[in-house]
């Protein structure tokens, strides 16, 4: 399950770097999905796995995430 939300977070981003509340926007507007909890601690929670790429942008005013090759080259079966 956790899974098919990642390939759901990583379908939104395309080639766009992606402040969290875009973020949070293209995933309630594409598939109507809200996050049940804090979606920053989703978010770092998914780039401590290496699900996602992410840094603070001073211009943004908070965080900035993007999803590469690397990110999806992880094996999400292994994920709970």
């Amino acid at each position: 399950m956790l899974g098919d939300v990642v390939r759901i977070v990583w379908m939104v981003f395309g080639n766009d770097r992606l402040t969290t509340k875009e973020v949070e926007f293209r995933l309630e507007s594409l598939f109507n999905y809200h996050c049940p909890d804090d979606f920053a601690k989703t978010m770092t929670k998914f780039k401590q796995a290496g699900l996602v790429k992410g840094e603070v942008s001073v211009e943004k005013g908070g965080w900035v995430w993007w999803v590469d090759d690397e990110c999806k080259s992880k094996d999400l079966s292994k994920i709970m």
